[in-house]
């Protein structure tokens, strides 16, 4: 349910659903880009974990650029799928 806490309300955005997805793509991105630069804060950065991270941020990135030209359903799908992706990485 939008607005819930295990599901951010991207519904006052406007842009419409392709907006809405490309908002939830832009949050993974964000969590990936904060966690990769927490690791290389680190004492001593675990490469396998950069290296996994920079992986997710590369493919939420590919995903973002596929929106500007998905078609509803494919917006829907990327939606639904960063959503639960982001409730996990926050989890």
């Amino acid at each position: 349910m939008p607005g819930t806490p295990d599901e951010p309300d991207f519904s006052g955005l406007g842009g419409g659903e392709d907006q809405h997805a490309a908002d939830i793509v832009q949050e993974v991105v964000h969590w990936y880009t904060e966690q990769i630069a927490a690791e290389r804060r680190a004492p001593l950065p675990d490469e396998e974990r950069l290296a996994q991270l920079t992986a997710g941020r590369t493919a939420a990135y590919q995903d973002l650029q596929r929106l500007e030209d998905a078609d509803p359903q494919e917006e829907d799908r990327l939606a639904a799928l960063y959503a639960a992706r982001l409730r996990e990485l926050e989890s």
